[in-house]
C-alpha cells in the first residue's frame, strides 16, 4: 500500500539531486513538487586545497554529505587500507569508493559519540560555512583535524507560482539546514501543514530559522524522511 497516495510533497533539494528524490517520493504514491532552493557549486580555493592534499600520514577521512563524497572520492583508493573513511550517514557512505565507519545515529553528534579518540590526523570534507560541531568535537577527542571545504551552497529563488504551489502542498522535505534557511528567505515562516527534517541537526537549523518542524527522521536519508512522513499520516495526524 502506498501510504502517501494523493498527497503533494515539496522537494527542496538542488536540481541535480531533485530528480532522484522526486522519483522516490512518487514511489510512495505522493505527487512530488520540485522546487530547488539551493544549488551546490565548487569553491575554487577549497577545491585547490582538496586536490593538493597529501593523505600520507592521514588516519581518517570524514565526509559529511554526498556532495563532499563526490569531491573527496579521488583521495580514496578502493583497494588501499588507509586512510580509513567515515561518513556521517549511509547516503554519504554509498557515494564513496569505500567506507569503514557510519554511526548508528546518523549525524555529526552521532559520529562524535562513537568515533574513536586520537591521537592522529583526520581530514574533514564539508561544505564551506558548515557548523563547527564536527571539527571542534574531533579536536576535543585529541585528533589533529584538517578541515577542507571544496563546495558551498548558494540560494535559488523560485518563481511566485512555484512558491504558491509549494505553500498549498501537504508536506515539505528539508534535507539540509541551508534548504530550511533558504525557504524562510523566499517563503517566510509559513510552510505546508507538515514539515519534515532529515535529522536533528537540520531540524535545529530549521527551528532556529523560525520554521515549525512536524517530523524528524531518525534514518538520515530521503527514504527515511518519507517513511517517517508516512507514519505521521498513518497515526492520524
Amino acid at each position: 500500500m502506498k501510504l502517501l497516495t494523493g498527497r503533494t510533497v515539496v522537494v527542496t533539494r538542488p536540481a541535480d539531486q531533485a530528480g532522484e528524490t522526486a522519483e522516490l517520493v512518487a514511489s510512495f504514491g505522493a505527487i512530488p513538487l520540485v522546487m530547488p532552493l539551493t544549488e551546490v557549486v565548487d569553491d575554487a580555493e577549497g577545491m585547490r586545497r582538496l586536490e593538493g592534499l597529501d593523505v600520507a600520514g592521514v588516519d581518517w577521512i570524514v565526509v559529511t554529505s554526498p556532495n563532499g563524497a563526490a569531491r573527496a572520492s579521488s583521495l580514496i583508493r578502493p583497494d588501499a587500507p588507509s586512510p580509513k573513511v567515515a561518513a556521517v550517514g549511509s547516503t554519504t557512505a554509498a557515494a564513496l569508493p569505500r567506507c569503514e565507519f557510519v554511526p548508528e545515529t546518523q549525524s555529526a553528534i552521532g559520529l562524535l559519540e562513537t568515533f574513536p579518540s586520537g591521537p592522529g590526523r583526520v581530514v574533514v570534507v564539508q561544505a564551506l560555512g558548515a557548523a563547527a560541531t564536527l571539527v571542534d568535537g574531533l579536536r576535543g577527542k585529541a585528533w589533529d583535524v584538517v578541515a577542507v571545504s571544496p563546495y558551498r551552497t548558494e540560494p535559488v529563488v523560485p518563481s511566485a507560482d512555484q512558491r504558491r504551489a509549494a505553500l498549498a502542498a501537504d508536506a515539505v522535505l528539508f534535507a539540509s539546514g541551508s534548504a530550511a534557511r533558504a525557504w524562510v528567505e523566499v517563503c517566510g515562516r509559513d510552510t505546508p501543514p507538515v514539515a519534515v527534517a532529515i535529522g536533528e541537526q537540520t531540524a535545529a537549523a530549521a527551528t532556529q530559522a523560525g520554521l515549525k518542524i512536524s517530523v524528524v527522521s531518525t534514518d538520515h536519508s530521503v527514504y527515511g524522511m518519507l517513511v517517517a512522513l508516512s507514519r505521521y499520516f498513518t497515526d492520524g495526524n
